[in-house]
C-alpha cells in the first residue's frame, strides 16, 4: 500500500480536441458560433496601434474582427507580442482564447474528450482504494460530476450517490467547475 493508504492510482487527461467558439452573434445570419481565422489585423496610427482578431461565422463565413488592443501606444505593447499578431501566429489565437481573459464567452462543447488509463472501474464493497488525477491539457471548464460520470461510465444520481455516502472524495463540489488538475479518491 503506498503512503496515502491508496493502492491503486489512475490518470485521467482532458485532451484537447479544438479551440472553443466564440460566442458573438453573426450580423449577416442567425449563428452565434465563429471560429478564429488564425489571423490578425494590425493598424498603425501614428504611435498608437489597433489589433484585432479576425473571426469567421461558422454560419454564414462572413469574417469579423474582435478588438484585441485598440488606441494602445507602439511602446505598451511588447515586441514579441507584436511580431506574433504581425505574423499571425496561431500560438497567440490559442494563448488570447485559452490563457488570457477574453471579453467574448466561449462555447467550449465539442473542445475535449476524457481519456483514462484504466478500465471502467467495478464498484463493489470490497474495492481497493483507488486514487484518480486529472489533468488538462485545455483548460476547460466542466463540471467535477461530468469528469466522473465520463470517467467511469456511471449516471448523475449513481456519482452523486457515491459522493453523498463517501465512496468518492472530492476536494471541490460535486458540482463544481474545474479547469486545472486536481485529484480525488474512490473506495
Amino acid at each position: 500500500m503506498s503512503e496515502s493508504g491508496v493502492d491503486r492510482k489512475a490518470l485521467w487527461v482532458v485532451r484537447e480536441l479544438g479551440l472553443p467558439a466564440i460566442v458573438k452573434p453573426c450580423v449577416s445570419c442567425r449563428s452565434t458560433r465563429h471560429r478564429p481565422t488564425d489571423k490578425f489585423r494590425v493598424n498603425a496610427s501614428g504611435k498608437l496601434l489597433d489589433v484585432w482578431m479576425l473571426i469567421s461565422c461558422e454560419g454564414c463565413g462572413r469574417t469579423s474582427k474582435i478588438p484585441i488592443h485598440e488606441r494602445i501606444h507602439v511602446q505598451a505593447l511588447a515586441h514579441e507580442r507584436l511580431l506574433m499578431f504581425e505574423r499571425n501566429d496561431p500560438a497567440m489565437v490559442r494563448r488570447l482564447l485559452v490563457e488570457e481573459p477574453f471579453a467574448f464567452r466561449l462555447d467550449w462543447s465539442g473542445t475535449w474528450v476524457l481519456e483514462t488509463d484504466m478500465p471502467f472501474y467495478q464498484f463493489d464493497g470490497d474495492a481497493v482504494p483507488l486514487e484518480v488525477l486529472v489533468r488538462f491539457e485545455l483548460p476547460v471548464p466542466v463540471r467535477v460530476e461530468r469528469l466522473v460520470m465520463a470517467g467511469f461510465g456511471l449516471s448523475r444520481a449513481v456519482v452523486r450517490g457515491m459522493v453523498a455516502d463517501g465512496r468518492v472524495r472530492l476536494p471541490v463540489a460535486v458540482d463544481a467547475k474545474v479547469h486545472e488538475d486536481f485529484g480525488f479518491f474512490v473506495g
